[in-house]
């Protein structure tokens, strides 16, 4: 028996946007350990590879994450796979978009799989891909 809410439908789409700032960096920082000079933005270690400071992808996974738990489904849910191409760096500053549009429903095993796109306020791709999630009863 299917515990996903017949409310949810492939084509579905949610997305939320944010901009990342110093704080969100250095609480990365923090809770990674990841002090890399990449990131240091009051260093100029990123001039090197970069035109502008960028901020680290497993911040805007977060972002996804939390199109996830708040829009779609915004129930309680388990991760089972992601598959993501980072095209693009994400800078600080950047709007940023996490769009996650529903592609699959599978009723027998309370799996969503969904399509994520996230990209700039000038519509620039920082990532694609996909993720799978599991419904948890009662979420």
């Amino acid at each position: 028996m299917s515990i996903i809410n017949s409310e949810l439908h492939i084509g579905q789409t949610a997305r939320l946007q944010r901009i990342f700032n110093e704080e969100d960096l250095d609480q990365y920082n923090q809770l990674t350990k990841d002090f890399h000079p990449i990131y240091q933005h009051h260093e100029d270690s990123w001039k090197k590879y970069f035109t502008q400071p960028i901020i680290p992808a497993l911040l805007v996974e977060g972002l996804i994450i939390q199109v996830i738990s708040d829009k779609l489904p915004g129930s309680a849910c388990v991760l089972l796979q992601k598959e993501l191409i980072y095209y693009h760096p994400a800078h600080m500053g950047d709007m940023i978009t996490a769009e996650l549009t529903i592609i699959d429903i599978n009723q027998e095993r309370n799996w969503i799989t969904q399509k994520v796109i996230c990209f700039n306020q000038n519509g620039t791709e920082i990532i694609k891909g996909q993720i799978v999630i599991f419904v948890l009863p009662g979420g």
